[in-house]
């Protein structure tokens, strides 16, 4: 799948995952992609819960390379 923007949270702990992807969606426009890589094992929980409480849709999510890509559109 294509995507318009990329995060590379590896390294990086819970919660700032979630507020560097907050942060890069908020440079997007509405329907745009974002592909983050994450290998915090709280990010597993944390990235969906924050979709869905900021409206944005979870498209995918699997493992690589012992962490985790997400791609997300923002809402």
């Amino acid at each position: 799948m294509t995507y318009d923007a990329e995060l590379d949270a590896r390294g990086l702990l819970c919660p700032l995952p979630v507020l560097k992807a907050r942060k890069r969606l908020g440079a997007l426009a509405s329907g745009q992609v974002l592909r983050m890589t994450a290998d915090d094992p709280a990010a597993i929980v944390d990235v969906p819960h924050f979709c869905a409480e900021a409206g944005h849709e979870m498209l995918d999510c699997q493992d690589a390379d012992g962490a985790q890509v997400y791609l997300i559109r923002k809402g």
